[in-house]
């Protein structure tokens, strides 16, 4: 498998303040676990492109969009809701974040890779058509589902988000879409608080209670996942890859480990195999216990990659400089 690497300095200026887990450590502790691994090297790294204002407008209304430039501070901080806060730069790297997943969409397309990771920042999947919340402005993932049926003319694209928390935004652009299936596993009740009940035909809730281990996790997939997928058959798999449902991490209640995201990473690589000629794009949503992260986005690497698992190397690597 060839599997681009994709990420951009531009992900690092963008900061909410020195105590706010989602930080621009998170790019740094990825990248420092994947060089340690040797799993970098074997990837094809790029930098990612800022998202054209037609792009964004695609899935975001025209009062978000104009609302977020209106907010922006030429200075210091300023805070959009109680989590979501933006310095000068945060726009930057939220375009060049859903920026992206768009050049991802395209090069699996024009066949330069099978797959892609998206090592980006900030997040996108809490993003909804009007509004910017939990720690996300533009909902990357959904930029890059809508470019890939504008420019190539693809009908069924599916979105799997295995992140502790609810794709919200993801749902609330693409709800009632019949040619979207949305597969969405995250701990209950928790937040984002709205859309955790299955309202609609193509949107799959998977609600976890707080403790779900791995093996009961990998069961709940395989009955509710699967099968609707096989029935769906994409022809593009589009992952929303938060780590944030780790044991170790904080954020959240659910005891997954580093294997366990390398097992769903290799069901969304069958899926796409089978039905999508191999194309699947990914990009980072959560985690933010650092070194957990890494080993998970290792794990998720090497499935792409179409490596066997392996535990990350024990240690910690001094921080590697983004390309670019």
């Amino acid at each position: 498998m060839i599997t681009a690497y994709l990420t951009h300095p531009h992900c690092a200026l963008h900061h909410m303040g020195p105590e706010h887990p989602e930080s621009p450590e998170r790019l740094e502790a990825i990248r420092a676990r994947l060089s340690l691994s040797g799993v970098l090297q074997q990837t094809m790294q790029g930098d990612a492109k800022i998202a054209c204002d037609e792009a964004l407008a695609r899935v975001h209304s025209p009062r978000h969009l104009r609302a977020l430039a209106k907010c922006r501070p030429a200075e210091g901080i300023v805070m959009l809701d109680s989590d979501t806060l933006m310095n000068p730069d945060s726009l930057d790297a939220a375009r060049v974040a859903a920026g992206a997943v768009v050049r991802g969409v395209d090069q699996v397309f024009r066949r330069q890779a099978d797959n892609v990771f998206c090592a980006v920042r900030p997040p996108g999947h809490h993003a909804e058509v009007s509004e910017a919340m939990g720690f996300c402005f533009y909902n990357n993932v959904a930029v890059g589902a809508a470019h890939a049926r504008a420019t190539y003319g693809i009908t069924r694209i599916a979105i799997l988000d295995f992140d502790v928390h609810q794709c919200n935004g993801t749902i609330d652009i693409f709800k009632d879409d019949p040619n979207t299936l949305i597969c969405t596993s995250f701990q209950f009740p928790f937040y984002p608080w709205r859309y955790l009940r299955s309202e609609w035909h193509n949107v799959v809730n998977t609600p976890l209670d707080a403790g779900t281990q791995g093996a009961q996790y990998r069961r709940i997939i395989e009955h509710q996942w699967l099968p609707a997928l096989h029935r769906f058959k994409p022809e593009l798999v589009m992952v929303s890859a938060g780590f944030d449902a780790h044991r170790d991490d904080p954020m959240g209640d659910i005891c997954l480990d580093d294997e366990d995201f390398y097992w769903i990473t290799q069901r969304a690589t069958e899926i796409a195999a089978l039905y999508a000629e191999n194309r699947l794009v990914s990009v980072l949503e959560g985690g933010y216990h650092l070194e957990s992260l890494g080993r998970g986005v290792d794990a998720h690497l090497k499935a792409l990659l179409g490596l066997p698992f392996s535990p990350a190397p024990e240690g910690s690597a001094e921080p590697v400089p983004a390309i670019g």
